[in-house]
């Protein structure tokens, strides 16, 4: 019988420690926060469950939750299948794949700060060289600052740009990994090109999808540092999204109690789709 040594346990174990601390501290203030209320001093009184029920009774709540999965859902519709698209465009070997591979990896090393900053400078309808372009060229009525549907154009592809290398840089890890015997049976059996790609490198394809989908989940639907320096949650409320509604609450009104229920429904929330998402990509891995 075969036994397993698990000493490589006590290498990550201070890891694990030091990581769960960093969680844990943090995660008890704010379940402390979300059931007191304090007006100051250091001075709570408790409340109980009462965030919560005010927050599921919230309109402003429901409204900036519908708007997050929105921004979500159009984020992971179009970043999937493009970032799929591009890797499939990539070549395979030669001079051009660390030239592609590079180029790729660029927009990911800028700092998300950075890439709002300069997308609101490019995109200002005055000044910016794309809303320029737009309305001064294209004769297309372009503000982002105050059409909210300009707005949501405007984060959209800010998204795209910054994030689909992500899923490029998986899914062409995935392509390579496929042994170039499965392209010449394929080619002897005179498989067309949508039958290589159905049944080839999507199957091989799919874990680093599923890892793929995940991470942008996560990403897009906790994002707040792009929209914000782009927007602010403009024009109106058009692009507060749900981090940054919470952060208005936290720090611009300085409810503590309301924001760390929101934050605990947000972390829930967020727990709760990734996991219906992981268990639908892999739930036919075991057959």
């Amino acid at each position: 019988m075969k036994t397993e040594n698990q000493k490589a346990w006590f290498f990550v174990l201070p890891v694990l420690l030091l990581v769960a601390f960093n969680a844990l501290i943090p995660m008890m203030t704010v379940v402390n926060y979300s059931v007191q209320e304090t007006f100051g001093d250091n001075v709570f009184f408790w409340q109980g469950l009462d965030w919560f029920q005010q927050l599921m009774r919230s309109d402003r709540f429901h409204a900036a939750l519908g708007r997050q999965f929105m921004f979500t859902g159009i984020i992971l519709a179009i970043e999937i299948p493009l970032g799929v698209i591009i890797a499939l465009s990539m070549p395979k070997r030669g001079f051009w794949v660390p030239v592609c591979l590079v180029t790729m990896a660029l927009p990911m090393l800028i700092p998300w700060n950075v890439v709002g900053a300069m997308w609101n400078i490019f995109t200002l309808p005055d000044i910016g060289l794309l809303g320029y372009f737009m309305n001064k060229v294209l004769h297309i009525n372009y503000n982002m600052t105050q059409d909210p549907f300009a707005a949501w154009v405007t984060i959209i592809t800010m998204d795209v740009w910054h994030w689909t290398s992500l899923v490029v840089l998986l899914s062409y890890a995935g392509l390579v990994s496929i042994p170039e015997a499965y392209y010449q049976a394929a080619k002897i059996d005179g498989a067309s090109a949508w039958s290589v790609f159905r049944h080839i490198q999507l199957p091989k394809m799919k874990q680093v999808l599923t890892i793929a989908v995940l991470l942008r989940f996560m990403d897009s639907f906790n994002i707040y540092t792009e929209p914000f320096v782009l927007t602010g949650g403009g024009p109106g409320n058009s692009t507060t999204l749900l981090s940054i509604d919470l952060v208005k609450i936290a720090l611009g009104q300085f409810d503590l109690g309301p924001a760390a229920a929101m934050s605990l429904i947000y972390f829930a929330i967020t727990l709760l789709v990734s996991w219906l998402f992981y268990t639908l990509m892999t739930r036919n891995d075991a057959n």
